[in-house]
């Protein structure tokens, strides 16, 4: 016997599952089984496409039995199996990356963190919540050896075992009266895992009506079938209820918390194929990881085939979660196949166009449900909007933005529907804090005008927007670009020559930290704003490049100067000041729009020497 130390991080979960970490400690039963099914689906592949395994004698099910003397609960299947090296991977460590970062992400809100331990793929270890021993015995198809794995959740032991056929038995040794009663277990099985699409058996005390001759019946122990054993998504949707679709959501997701909506879809014609997908109402832990993981079962005739293929759906649809199941594609499908099949393009393509569909029904339909989904996934959906992707017009119709004008937030119809009468495009600007752009210099015109601007604090904002150039043929353009002048209406004409001189003492005191010096129709308040060419990257995007591991290009803003100002028409009557105030314009500028001061010592010099010189 090999005893074993569990990883640190399984030892963590452990203590959090053994103080009753869930709020429903009933949830072990599905976490348990529903990794029976997956390992039915593993066998069911094999079974159907690799030679090796054509010959097994291959029944799938699932069987749960009870020894109330014992006070032990059995969860047996005929799947995969595995070998010791599966055991100790599988059992006693936490293959997934990100697992430090997702229990530092732990709340202490028990609801909360068991929907992260589901969704994270730990069910196994819930079975800690009513058991204070787990022995697991099984063996991988198409091996003699069996082992044991048992553990008392502080360390595990491995060792050779006997078993008849191939599979999984996990013993749990009970230490909650609850769940030793055969009733309880079948009302467990029914509320959660009767669409497993295995027959789930388990020995039950069933009343026979009396024969012909008998006086009476009598109770007798019989193995029965405890569950519909269905492909949900195969069902009518006439037939299912809300309550189905949501455990049958839990079971595959294994989130606890029910989803925000479902879309159920069967095509028929030439391309035949069953969608069913949800949309959750919690932010699955990986949603932000490059290895995250999908949520798409794909399935061939019934026939499970991969929980692991990211081509199913665009990246920008990754916390979409549930099945797509097709008739004409081949059972050995393989990774080329699914990305270069063009039946399944179709099929993605369709079920891509229904998702945002539904979503825009339920902006325009519910919107207090469509601002629960908007706060989040919002930032992933607006990552179709980078490059030359599809369903681009689509996407634009489902973002939101919050308003220079009002509190809450808008899409681009609504801005479009109260755009002036002779407003030419739709104004946005992006940055980090949304304070600090409400208190743009840029904005002081708008304002002014009663424009509104679309405010993109969030950091994808940086990256996609200027690649959105309209919205139903409205041009789209961030206000710190030089081409907004000419757009801007201003009925004070700004005399170019009478500045001339001032300008170029300006612009050869700055000539190597700003690109030009510009007068500016845009500031009614402010001395001074930063704007850059059209083609150029402003701030937010050069640091967004930075941190993306991207080599930024250096480019050089452009300083507008507001002519009607204090300190510009006093300059023009001291020009001695040229050097010092031009500094603290184009620093005063970079602060406005949180951009750092490259040298603050020596703009704070240059700052106090002008208040002394003031008083």
């Amino acid at each position: 016997m090999a005893k074993h130390e569990f990883q640190t991080e399984v030892n963590d979960l452990l203590n959090l599952m053994i103080h009753s970490l869930y709020s429903n400690k009933e949830i072990f039963l599905r976490e348990l089984i529903s990794n029976a099914s997956d390992a039915l689906d593993k066998l069911n592949y094999l079974y159907l496409t690799d030679e090796k395994y054509k010959s097994i004698n291959y029944t799938p099910k699932i069987s749960l039995s009870i020894n109330k003397d014992a006070k032990t609960l059995t969860i047996s299947d005929t799947g995969i199996g595995m070998d010791e090296n599966d055991l100790i991977n599988n059992l006693g460590t936490i293959a997934r990356s990100g697992t430090k970062g997702f229990l530092s992400s732990m709340s202490g809100d028990a609801k909360k963190d068991s929907s992260l331990i589901g969704q994270f793929g730990v069910g196994f270890y819930s079975a800690f919540m009513v058991a204070n021993k787990i022995d697991v015995i099984s063996r991988k198809a198409l091996s003699d050896k069996a082992y044991k794995w048992s553990s008392d959740a502080k360390s595990y032991d491995i060792e050779e075992a006997n078993k008849d056929g191939f599979g999984t038995d996990i013993v749990l040794h009970l230490s909650d009266d609850e769940f030793n009663d055969d009733f309880r277990i079948e009302s467990i099985v029914k509320k959660y895992s009767n669409h497993i699409p295995y027959p789930i058996f388990m020995d039950k005390n069933e009343w026979i009506e009396p024969k012909e001759g008998e006086k009476e019946g009598h109770n007798e122990i019989k193995n029965s079938q405890i569950n519909k054993a269905s492909a949900l998504w195969r069902l009518p949707k006439s037939s299912l209820k809300d309550s189905d679709y949501n455990e049958f959501y839990k079971q595959i997701s294994h989130d606890s918390s029910d989803p925000l909506f479902h879309i159920h879809t069967k095509a028929e014609g030439k391309i035949e194929y069953t969608t069913l997908f949800y949309i959750p109402s919690v932010e699955p832990f990986d949603l932000f990881r490059v290895d995250y993981q999908s949520g798409v079962k794909l399935y061939v005739k019934r026939v499970f085939i991969t929980d692991d293929a990211k081509e199913l759906l665009p990246p920008y649809l990754r916390f979409v979660r549930g099945v797509m199941d097709v008739e004409d594609l081949p059972l050995n499908v393989s990774r080329e196949i699914l990305q270069e099949n063009r039946i399944l393009a179709t099929v993605k393509d369709q079920s891509v166009k229904k998702i945002l569909t539904e979503l825009e029904k339920m902006l325009n339909n519910d919107r207090e449900k469509y601002m629960k989904f908007y706060s989040l996934f919002g930032k992933v959906l607006k990552e179709g909007l980078y490059g030359f992707s599809t369903n681009k017009d689509e996407l634009l119709n489902l973002c939101l933005f919050k308003s220079s004008l009002k509190d809450g937030f808008i899409s681009l119809k609504e801005y479009k529907a109260n755009m002036q009468k002779d407003q030419k495009s739709i104004y946005y600007i992006s940055g980090k804090n949304e304070a600090m752009l409400r208190n743009s210099p840029l904005l002081e015109s708008f304002k002014k005008q009663g424009i509104e601007v679309l405010i993109c604090d969030e950091e994808i904002d940086t990256i996609v927007m200027p690649m959105v150039y309209e919205f139903d043929k409205t041009p789209i353009k961030a206000i710190n670009n030089s081409d907004i002048n000419d757009e801007i209406k201003n009925d004070e004409k700004i005399d170019e020559t009478a500045h001339a001189g001032l300008i170029v003492k300006i612009k050869e005191a700055l000539k190597d930290e700003v690109k030009d010096v510009k007068l500016s129709n845009r500031l009614s308040d402010s001395a001074a704003c930063l704007i850059y060419d059209k083609n150029d990257p402003d701030y937010a995007m050069q640091m967004m490049f930075k941190q993306m591991g991207q080599e930024a290009p250096s480019v050089k803003p452009i300083l507008e100067i507001n002519p009607n100002h204090q300190i510009f028409t006093k300059l023009e009557a001291n020009e001695l000041m040229v050097n010092d105030i031009s500094n603290l314009l184009l620093n005063m500028a970079k602060i406005s729009e949180g951009i750092p001061v490259e040298n603050p010592t020596e703009f704070a010099k240059k700052l106090t020497n002008i208040m002394i010189k003031a008083l």
